[in-house]
């Protein structure tokens, strides 16, 4: 079936979020408090340890470090266009939108545990290569691998957020399901390194969304999402940084 993938995903997003709730419920605010930080720190272990992979490389027996320039220049020209597009602030106005349609309008986390989720759960270079994947040849493996991920990362997230979350099936169902109608055009463009970059910068946001839960809202992480397409860019430059 086409595009079973992205349905098989965000459908786990649905059933974690649904447990989340169950469980959420039994948890006082000092528990839910403590189970943000403790969700904050684990996406901060996971976008640290995703970024180190991809920028430390062994050759001739020592660690090397590469794609530092490559970071600091996605990331600045990715945020003036993000700041420019205003992309944090549309997608809060689509999560008040879904907030009032949904009947949470007095839920005063739904935005934020909706931005926060579906930031967590869109970035990265599993969701395009299995949307691609599903689209060209109906593999849709890696998103089913993706989906148990991500029941587990939203089922928590639900717990100490609330139900916003759980509408972070809807960015996930939009942004995979276009590139899964895309893939063939898209495919070309997704070469080795292409992937790489896009994991390495990829990574970095996740750490920003760790450090926002830990901390409270330091970045507006969505306004760093063009970084993601400079990224690929890169991969068509004849020289790398």
């Amino acid at each position: 079936m086409f595009g079973l993938g992205t349905i098989i995903n965000s459908v786990a997003i649905i059933i974690g979020g649904v447990f989340g709730l169950l469980f959420g419920k039994k948890l006082t605010q000092s528990h839910q408090d403590s189970l943000t930080v403790a969700c904050g720190i684990s996406v901060l272990f996971i976008g640290s340890s995703g970024t180190l992979e991809k920028m430390m490389s062994i050759s001739e027996g020592t660690i090397v470090s590469n794609g530092s320039m490559k970071i600091v220049i996605s990331l600045a020209i990715g945020a003036v266009i993000g700041e420019i597009l205003n992309i944090e602030d549309k997608f809060e106005q689509f999560g008040e939108w879904l907030k009032k349609k949904s009947g949470n309008a007095k839920d005063k986390r739904f935005v934020e545990g909706f931005v926060t989720a579906s930031l967590t759960v869109c970035i990265g270079a599993m969701a395009i290569v299995g949307a691609i994947q599903d689209g060209i040849s109906g593999d849709y493996s890696i998103l089913v691998t993706k989906a148990i991920l991500d029941f587990i990362i939203i089922m928590v997230m639900t717990c100490s957020m609330g139900k916003g979350a759980i509408f972070s099936c809807v960015p996930v169902f939009l942004f995979q399901g276009s590139i899964t109608l895309l893939a063939r055009l898209i495919e070309p463009l997704m070469n080795e390194v292409a992937l790489a970059n896009i994991s390495l910068v990829g990574n970095v946001l996740i750490f920003c969304v760790g450090l926002n839960l830990v901390w409270g809202k330091k970045v507006r992480v969505a306004n760093f999402l063009p970084a993601l397409v400079i990224a690929v860019l890169f991969a068509f430059i004849p020289f790398q940084f």
